[in-house]
C-alpha cells in the first residue's frame, strides 16, 4: 500500500489531486511534508496520542477519538499482509481467517466515526482539509482511505511521488 508505483491508476490520480489540493490548503507542499515528518517523529505511534493532536511548526492535525494500540497494530498487520500480496485493490475483508475478519470488522466499527482535521496555524495559509479512515465501508467491502494510510503509515517519499505524479 505504501509503494506509490504499485497503486491502481484511480488511486494514483486521487492521491495526486487530493495531496496537491491538501498542500495548497495548508500553505504549500513544504508545510504538508513538515506535518508528515512531525507525525513520523511521534513514538510509539502517532495515532495513540492521548491529546488526539499532532502539530508541526505550521500545521496541526486533530482527530475526535482516542485510538488504542491494538487498532494500530491491526492496521499495520493488514498493511504488511497487503504488501506481501502486492494486490492493487485493498479490500481488507478478503481474508479467509474468520477470527481476523471479525477483528477487522470490529476495528472498522470503532474507527468509522473518526474524522481527521488538518488546519494551518496561520489562517492566511489556507482553509485546511478533513478526511476519514475508510474510503469504502460496506458489509463485504472495507477499504482504507489512501490519504489516511499515506499520512500515518507511509513515508514522506510516498507523498512527494503523489504530488509530482503526472495525470
Amino acid at each position: 500500500m505504501c509503494n506509490f508505483n504499485n497503486q491502481a491508476q484511480q488511486s494514483k490520480e486521487f492521491l495526486h489531486l487530493f495531496m496537491t489540493k491538501a498542500a495548497k490548503n495548508v500553505g504549500g507542499v513544504n508545510y504538508l511534508l513538515a506535518l508528515i515528518e512531525a507525525i513520523r517523529s511521534k513514538k510509539p505511534h502517532p495515532l495513540i496520542q492521548k491529546n488526539c493532536q499532532i502539530s508541526s511548526n505550521n500545521t496541526i492535525i486533530q482527530w475526535n477519538k482516542v485510538i488504542f494500540k491494538d487498532k494500530t497494530d491491526l492496521i499495520e498487520n493488514i498493511l504488511v499482509a497487503h504488501r506481501e500480496s502486492q494486490k492493487k485493490d485493498l479490500n481488507i475483508l478478503n481474508i479467509t481467517n474468520s477470527k481476523t475478519k471479525k477483528n477487522i470488522i470490529n476495528m472498522a466499527r470503532t474507527l468509522a466515526p473518526l474524522k481527521f482535521t488538518v488546519t494551518p496555524q496561520n489562517q492566511n495559509d489556507g482553509e485546511g482539509f478533513i478526511f476519514n479512515v475508510f474510503e469504502t465501508l460496506e458489509d463485504d467491502v472495507i477499504k482504507f482511505n489512501p490519504v489516511f494510510i499515506a499520512l500515518f503509515f507511509c513515508s514522506s517519499e510516498f507523498t512527494k511521488k503523489a504530488i509530482k505524479y503526472q495525470i
